[in-house]
């Protein structure tokens, strides 16, 4: 069945960095979209990036361009999220999530599959 599992979490200070993973099993990744979302303490969850694997198109939302970058590795079957630069309105539950189709999707509700989350906190 299909499965994503996200690691890499944990505490780094304001500046620093992290690269989550998204390990998947269960589907062809050349055919699904990965998107990554985060949920802070009392907020909705919100996107953050997300990478179409058939062509490697990534978007990062306005909040993390030009710090976050989401990649692949198809023959790992992994996605990683890239984060530089981190600021403590960054933290939140991080979580990848799968659906095929081809360009990006924006939104929780366009996604069938998902991980079960991971804790980033950014704090000194």
């Amino acid at each position: 069945q299909v499965q994503l599992v996200e690691s890499g979490g944990g505490l780094v200070q304001p500046g620093g960095s992290l690269r989550l993973s998204c390990a998947v099993s269960g589907f062809t990744l050349d055919s699904y979209v990965i998107g990554w979302f985060r949920q802070a303490p009392g907020k909705e969850r919100e996107g953050v990036s997300c990478i179409n694997n058939s062509d490697g198109f990534t978007h990062s939302e306005d909040s993390v361009k030009g710090r976050f970058t989401s990649s692949r590795d198809p023959t790992k079957k992994m996605v990683y999220l890239q984060m530089d630069n981190l600021k403590p309105e960054d933290t939140g539950v991080y979580s990848c999530a799968a659906r095929s189709g081809r360009g990006c999707y924006r939104h929780p509700y366009e996604y069938d599959y998902w991980g079960q989350g991971i804790q980033v906190i950014v704090s000194s």
